[in-house]
């Protein structure tokens, strides 16, 4: 957010914003990455290949889930695609988008190389998600004016993530049971222990999408002052 908001030409910010975005993705699945960029790579190719139909969006979205699919299937082990698949499926959506963005005019012209992977590899999204469209990513580019109520929304964002980690980690598996004793039969354990486990996972879901809702406001998008 701090870059974007210096005065650097448009490029180099787009440029930034590739190579922190692979940082993250590198910190969190080191070379694992070369699959998330092979595939973003090649998004824009067919979008080159493209750039004369008024179909890039129906043609990449095949493409996209043909990769996908040779890719769970065959060329990558299943650990290994569990940890990228999300990382995956955010920029296949990024890149989706934008292709239809383009068919519908939305978006004038096919971004440059720079402009692209700046997006795709979003430091606000690209780990966590979630997906945001191209013109979203612009306005981050642009740098809009930092303020408190921003500062404020993104701290509030972090600590409802941090609450929903908590009750996932901690409450759920450990203090549920003080707080409704698994007593009785059988039948009444099964669906007591069922209920605990669905209370941790669906918090789990709730705490990865408060934390990606406040990375993406950190760095700079998914934020307007009238939130």
């Amino acid at each position: 957010r701090l870059c974007f908001s210096v005065g650097f030409v448009p490029v180099v910010k787009h440029v930034v914003s590739t190579l922190v975005g692979m940082y993250g993705l590198f910190v969190f699945f080191e070379l694992h990455i070369l699959w998330v960029a092979l595939l973003s790579l090649l998004c824009y190719f067919i979008l080159l290949l493209c750039r004369h139909s008024s179909s890039k969006g129906l043609f990449l979205s095949a493409v996209v889930l043909i990769y996908l699919l040779i890719g769970e299937l065959h060329l990558i082990d299943v650990v290994t695609w569990h940890k990228i698949r999300g990382s995956q499926m955010v920029v296949a959506m990024k890149a989706i988008s934008l292709a239809f963005d383009l068919d519908r005019r939305t978006v004038s012209s096919l971004p440059s190389l720079a402009e692209f992977l700046g997006y795709v590899f979003f430091i606000g999204s690209v780990v966590f998600g979630p997906w945001i469209s191209f013109s979203c990513y612009k306005r981050a580019v642009d740098g809009t004016k930092l303020s408190w109520s921003w500062l404020g929304s993104s701290f509030l964002c972090l600590m409802k993530s941090q609450i929903c980690l908590l009750v996932s980690t901690c409450i759920a598996p450990y203090l549920f049971p003080l707080f409704i004793p698994v007593y009785g039969n059988s039948v009444s354990q099964k669906w007591l222990r069922a209920y605990e486990n669905a209370v941790s996972f669906h918090f789990s879901n709730y705490f990865v999408g408060h934390l990606s809702e406040a990375t993406s406001m950190l760095a700079g998008s998914c934020f307007t002052e009238e939130k």
